[in-house]
Order: structure tokens, then C-alpha cells, then sequence
């Protein structure tokens, strides 16, 4: 088959399975959740993940801080426009009083594996408040050997002390929010950040000794072509980052208001796919290797290494090394997973804080895991990251006709291959992995969600 030949199938393969879709950070994905978790139980599953795992893996900690200067247009986070500097005293003694409060459920010192910090955007606070948060909750904790500690900075507000700060404090890995270099694009999503800003901030985490500079990129957004697509991976290559996350707009007008100031200009699925494969081989032509979804590395990053090497793990924050099963999100909105339950704080800041406040545990949402959705998040889990799963029969049993209809499809186009209880994802089925994981979520099958619940693959 000729080349223009396998992309054009290749092509009308992904919109024939371009639907609807969760991204799988988590099974069940938080629309599917029952909420039956009360604080008194919560506080029971933290202790007993403690006792099982987290003394021997360590515990992964998301910190959420979303105070953002300014909005941009794009963005489908939990955050809050201010320039009010009074907002940050209040908003890290309420992380510190939520940590404090986990803090009294382990049992004997918390061994970190990892800290992220997400927002929002954490270069929003100077370089001595996060110095507080961090030399806070660290004290009194034991740093894993192979510990990893990351932030998010915006180019244009991470200063060198930023960096410096942070590094002094065991931080060696940053991903910077770029989404397009093409100034028609960012003036639309308006996220205006010059070049020089972000060869600044990634010459001064090198510098520094950063190990890791990830760049995250958006396809699908107001305005971009191919032609200006392939000058903002011209850019990407001049600074050549560790990693790239190279992601799909996700247009969800109703839920984020700003986004339709520029809807009329998007392209449409048709030209969102073009955008995607061609970024994509551009990426692959740059000395890129694909992790996974969107997810993109150099050969000798850690990434690649542990998916060589069948090591990869994913959770709330995408693919990771980190194998710990507990994952603790301190501030609003954020999501902590240990295993036997995930739980969501208040994305309010105000009922955050207030509660926090109160000595109790911020939670608005929650789902305690059964034994099946255990076992199905595991399946989910080896696809996404090693391509392949075996399926258990307890869960071959339980799948409905139209998803058995569906993975012979899937077969018979090649996106997979069975053998027994077996499933291989193909390359193809790598860039349609989310529709192929759906076909085993049992309760996404039981349920009729409103379209948009979730963004489309492409």
C-alpha cells in the first residue's frame, strides 16, 4: 500500500471511531462516580492505602493552585482571574491545614514519591510562598530515592528565582504552557507569549540543572493550519524540549463561556485531524517518540525508557514513572485517588477554604471502588500503556452486544488483535485508544451521557 494511500485510510479509520470518549485518568471517570462517600469513610480507605502501599511506594502529592492574572480563552481548568495578592495567605494555610489533616491519618512518617504543582498557575505566587508550601510539607516527611518533583509555569511570570526556588527545593522537572507559537492563534485564545519569553524560561531551567522541560501544545485551536502549525514546531525544535504534550482543543462552550468568542473560527473535524497527524509527524521526524495519548519524548527520557521497558504508569496527571497507587490533591478542585476510592475536593475556593477551616475534609464528590471497577481500571490501564491487556472473564461475561459488535469491528479494521482473553492494540488503535478502552467500561455502557460529558479523540 502506498503511503498516501495508508494515511488516507488511516484517516477515515479515525473519524469513523471519532466519538465521544473519556480520557481514562481515572475509572470510573468522575461523570460516572455514585458519590457514596462520606468523610469518616474517606478518612478510613486514606489510612488503610497508608498501611497497604503507601509505606513501601510512597505517596504521589497534586497540589492545585489556581490563581491565574489573566484569562485565556482555551482553558477548561478550575481557576480564578485576580490580581488581588491578598488571596495567597489564606489559600496556602488552607493547603497546609488539608496536608496537616492527612498528615494525622498515616501511620509514621510519609515517604513523598512525587509533588506536582498544577493550576491556574503556580508562577502566580512569588517564589517565597511557594518556598513556605514546599519546606512545609516536607518537614517531617522522608523523599523516596526516585522521587520526582514538577511544576507548571506560564513563560511569561517563571522567573529565574521561580525556577531556582523550586530546584533548591527538589524540583528538576517543568512543564511550560506554550499551546502555539502563531501570534493570530494566541491573540484568539488569548495566551500572547513572545518566543524570547519561553527560551528564556527553558534556558534558565537548563541552567539550573532541570532534568526534564516539558512543552505542552494544543491542535484544534482558532486559526491554526498546517502551515502555521509547522511554524510553531519550528520554534519547538530550536529549544527542542524533554517532552511534549501535544493535546486536543476540547470546545465546550457551555461549561467555558469564553470559548465562543472565537468558535467560528476553528477548524473543523476533518482539518483537526489533518492537524493532529501532521504535528504528529513533525514530532516524529524531530527525534520524538509516542508515549501514548498525546504524550510525546525524547529516546533517552524517563518516559520512554519506562515504556520500553514496561514500566508506565498513568494517573490524574498523565503518564507518569511513578508506580505509587496513592495520589493525595491538596486545594480546590482537586482530585486524590488511593486506590480503594477517589474523592474531589470543592472547587469553590471559598467553601474550600471554609471547610478546610472547619477541620474537615473538603470533599464534594467521591467513589469508593468495587472489585470489578478494580479490575477494569487495570485493564484500561495495561491498554493505554503497554497496548496490550488481558481481559478477565468476569468482565468478558458482563459485555453487552453492541461492544462485542464493536471490538470484532475494531478487528476487522485492523486498531486491534485478539488472541483468547487477549487484546493487542495496533499503531492505528493507539490513536483511537480511548474508544477502544470504552468497549470494556461496563458502566459507561449502562449509562446514556450527554454528548458533552467528553471530548472527542481527534
Amino acid at each position: 500500500m502506498s503511503k498516501e494511500k495508508n494515511m488516507a485510510t488511516t484517516a477515515s479509520l479515525i473519524q469513523k471511531y471519532n466519538v465521544p470518549a473519556p480520557r481514562y485518568t481515572s475509572y470510573p471517570t468522575v461523570p460516572l462516580w455514585e458519590n457514596n462517600l462520606e468523610n469518616y469513610q474517606w478518612n478510613d480507605l486514606v489510612e488503610k492505602a497508608f498501611r497497604d502501599f503507601g509505606q513501601d511506594e510512597g505517596i504521589s502529592i497534586y497540589i492545585h493552585l489556581p490563581f491565574c492574572e489573566s484569562l485565556c480563552t482555551y482553558c477548561g481548568c478550575n481557576k480564578r482571574i485576580t490580581k488581588n495578592n491578598a488571596v495567597k495567605d489564606p489559600y496556602i494555610e488552607a493547603l497546609l491545614a488539608e496536608w496537616g489533616k492527612y498528615k494525622e491519618i498515616f501511620e509514621g512518617k510519609p515517604k513523598i514519591a512525587g509533588i506536582h504543582l498544577g493550576g491556574g498557575t503556580p508562577t502566580f505566587f512569588e517564589p517565597s510562598y511557594l518556598q513556605l508550601l514546599i519546606s512545609s510539607i516536607l518537614e517531617g516527611a522522608e523523599i523516596s530515592s526516585e522521587s520526582e518533583f514538577s511544576f507548571e509555569g506560564h513563560p511569561n511570570n517563571t522567573t529565574f528565582d521561580h525556577l531556582k526556588t523550586l530546584n533548591e527545593l527538589g524540583f528538576t522537572r517543568v512543564s511550560y504552557g506554550i499551546q502555539d507559537f502563531d501570534i493570530q492563534v494566541q491573540t484568539a485564545i488569548h495566551r500572547i507569549q513572545p518566543f524570547e519569553k519561553v527560551k528564556a524560561a527553558t534556558d534558565s531551567a537548563r541552567i539550573l540543572g532541570y532534568t526534564s522541560v516539558n512543552y505542552d501544545l494544543i491542535y484544534g485551536l482558532p486559526h491554526q493550519t498546517v502551515q502555521t502549525l509547522e511554524s510553531t514546531f519550528e520554534k519547538v525544535q530550536e529549544l527542542k524540549p524533554d517532552r511534549i504534550a501535544f493535546y486536543s482543543y476540547a470546545h465546550l462552550p457551555s461549561a467555558f463561556p469564553a470559548q465562543k468568542s472565537f468558535e467560528k473560527f476553528l477548524p473543523n473535524d476533518e482539518e483537526k485531524s489533518e492537524l493532529y497527524e501532521f504535528g504528529k509527524s513533525l514530532l516524529v521526524k524531530m527525534g520524538y517518540e509516542e508515549i501514548g495519548m498525546d504524550h510525546f519524548a525524547l529516546p533517552d527520557d524517563a518516559l520512554t525508557i519506562a515504556k520500553n521497558e514496561g514500566q508506565l504508569h498513568r494517573n490524574f496527571m498523565g503518564y507518569t514513572t511513578l508506580p505509587s497507587k496513592i495520589l493525595i490533591g491538596l486545594g480546590a478542585s482537586s482530585i486524590s485517588d488511593v486506590y480503594y476510592a477517589y474523592a474531589q475536593n470543592e472547587k469553590s475556593i471559598g467553601k474550600y477554604e471554609a471547610l478546610v477551616k472547619k477541620d474537615t475534609f473538603a470533599i464534594q464528590k467521591g467513589h469508593i471502588q468495587t472489585k470489578m471497577d478494580n479490575t477494569i481500571r487495570q485493564v484500561i490501564l495495561d491498554l493505554i500503556c503497554k497496548k496490550q491487556a488481558l481481559i478477565p472473564k468476569e468482565i468478558l461475561e458482563k459485555l453487552g452486544h453492541d461492544q462485542v459488535a464493536t471490538l470484532k469491528e475494531m478487528e476487522k479494521d485492523g486498531l486491534i488483535s485478539t488472541s483468547k482473553d487477549q487484546i493487542f492494540v495496533s499503531e492505528i488503535g493507539m490513536k483511537v485508544i480511548r474508544n477502544i478502552c470504552s468497549q470494556l467500561d461496563l458502566r459507561l455502557a449502562d449509562n446514556q451521557l450527554k454528548k458533552e460529558l467528553f471530548s472527542k479523540t481527534i
